[in-house]
């Protein structure tokens, strides 16, 4: 691999920092309520969180900002392949593992994780190789539009039969920006998203969990004791927030209210401790993340960086808008974590990474 140094984007680099800064504080306080209950569960998660995601992630972030980009495409494919084949092993019985009726899980004894957070970068570095070399053939249906179907149906098929709607969802609206950044036609698009809607609806009425999640969306005040509980626990801590919030540690909420306070819930709980301020301001930095990146795509000299680029910052916010939106009920909630501070040891770890070749990215040394 050819590892060069040169001079990053500062901004992009600061704005990082400061979500990993926040998410480390935030994460601290929300797993208080499980070390309150269970200390022997709190220091798995600890350890899961700060070391495999936050330190090793950190790591990550540090080589894969020296690594070239450009070697990325160069095994884009045997990347991609890799991610599939992964993802598809969590329905090997002796290391899949199933949790609340989905198998999303490897576990390999000394570590478990969702091999989906992988499938993500592997789909968005295929993708971004795919359109820079086909870039003339954007235009067509055969040439353009059909190959992306035909892998994005492949990734599809792989995280629907888990099921993994919510992933699938996430790397879509990627995909699709992508593709549009790279010269696909809207009125493709437009088509595409009409099929989405029936198959989405299709999906909502055959698998009962969506269509739950759905029916709590339009009315939370139905089933306030079961499907419903998690939307007004969270309402419950965000309002209790007031303005100013309660300060650092004093979550009420955490503490056997909030289901998955460390987990999707975790923005209810910085907003109940930081008040609307603080809860605005952490929303704020994921903008500038957003923009500052897409800032940087926007100049790169080179499609594939671009593409890359676009795709990653997408994903990523993304994932804060269905999160936060999910935990004020302005969208159906869906158990996507919030980046950088939700739990998740693989997440936080893959996020760092592709933070890191953002960064390469970044490098204006290499523009020429």
């Amino acid at each position: 691999m050819n590892f060069q140094s040169g001079k990053i984007d500062k901004w992009f680099l600061i704005i990082s920092a400061m979500l990993v800064v926040a998410g480390f504080f935030i994460f601290s306080s929300a797993s208080l309520g499980i070390l309150a209950s269970n200390q022997g569960k709190f220091s798995s998660v600890a350890f899961n969180q700060l070391f495999l995601g936050l330190f090793l992630g950190l790591l990550a972030c540090l080589v894969f900002s020296k690594i070239d980009y450009h070697v990325w495409r160069k095994y884009s494919f045997v990347i991609f392949l890799a991610t599939i084949v992964l993802t598809l092993m969590v329905f090997v019985p002796a290391i899949g593992f199933q949790h609340g009726g989905a198998k999303r899980w490897l576990d390999f004894g000394f570590v478990s994780f969702q091999p989906s957070e992988l499938l993500k970068i592997g789909y968005i570095v295929y993708l971004a190789a795919w359109i820079s070399k086909k870039r003339d053939k954007m235009q067509s249906f055969k040439g353009g539009l059909l190959p992306f179907l035909i892998m994005s149906g492949i990734v599809g098929i792989v995280l629907l039969t888990q099921p993994d709607t919510d992933t699938y969802l996430v790397i879509m609206v990627a995909g699709v920006a992508m593709y549009l950044s790279g010269g696909g036609k809207w009125s493709h698009m437009l088509a595409v998203g009409l099929i989405g809607i029936v198959g989405l609806v299709s999906i909502a009425l055959t698998r009962p969990y969506i269509k739950e999640r759905i029916m709590t969306f339009v009315n939370p005040r139905e089933n306030t004791l079961t499907s419903g509980y998690q939307i007004r626990q969270s309402l419950i801590a965000v309002g209790s927030g007031q303005m100013f919030g309660r300060g650092f540690g004093k979550s009420i909420q955490k503490f056997s209210y909030l289901p998955e306070p460390i987990g999707d819930s975790i923005f209810a709980v910085a907003a109940e401790e930081f008040g609307f301020i603080g809860a605005t301001i952490l929303i704020l930095i994921f903008l500038l993340f957003s923009l500052r990146g897409l800032k940087i795509a926007s100049e790169s000299k080179d499609m594939f960086g671009g593409l890359l680029t676009v795709g990653i910052v997408i994903i990523i916010t993304c994932q804060m808008f269905v999160n936060i939106g999910g935990m004020i009920g302005l969208l159906p909630l869906t158990g996507i974590p919030l980046p950088f501070i939700s739990h998740g040891g693989t997440a936080l770890f893959i996020t760092l990474v592709e933070t890191g070749i953002i960064l390469n990215i970044s490098n204006k040394s290499k523009r020429t």
